[in-house]
């Protein structure tokens, strides 16, 4: 009768201690991380173009600049064009498009431009629900740019 009792004693003791072990090891996954790049987008700037972990994607602010003359384009709409084909090709590299925004937040150095950045940006969505989206003021930008677009998406 010890004997049994002795070989239970070990059997349990064996099951808990392989039971406490499994629990402590489980395995958690971490989202992929991954840097996405324009081919076009120059090698000195200390930043990604976006960074996609697991499906989620944070885009980099974004100037409307004139990509031959590094600078704004003389027209606000060429600008406002710019800086979204520049997004939505971002978001492409990443297998995504500009319907899979969740938010969008645009500085601007003139709010009184708030009416012609409008009918532009909606037309480059197929999506009646469009993104959250902050349009604020900034004081300047850099190279005379007028907007500069930040963003989150994630993959539907």
């Amino acid at each position: 009768m010890n004997r049994r009792i002795s070989f239970l004693v070990v059997v349990l003791a064996v099951a808990g201690i392989l039971t406490v072990h499994s629990a402590v090891s489980q395995v958690t996954t971490q989202p992929t991380r991954k840097a996405i790049n324009l081919p076009d987008k120059p090698a000195q700037l200390p930043f990604s173009d976006a960074i996609l972990s697991g499906n989620t994607l944070y885009l980099a602010g974004r100037l409307g600049l004139d990509p031959k003359t590094g600078k704004a384009p003389e027209q606000i709409e060429d600008e406002i064009k710019n800086l979204l084909d520049g997004e939505k090709a971002v978001l492409a590299q990443a297998g995504m498009s500009m319907d899979d925004l969740v938010y969008v937040q645009i500085a601007c150095t003139d709010l009184s431009l708030f009416e012609k950045f409008n009918p532009i940006y909606k037309s480059y969505f197929t999506t009646k629900d469009l993104p959250a989206r902050e349009f604020i003021g900034a004081g300047s930008l850099l190279r005379g740019g007028h907007f500069e677009l930040q963003a989150i998406a994630v993959k539907r």
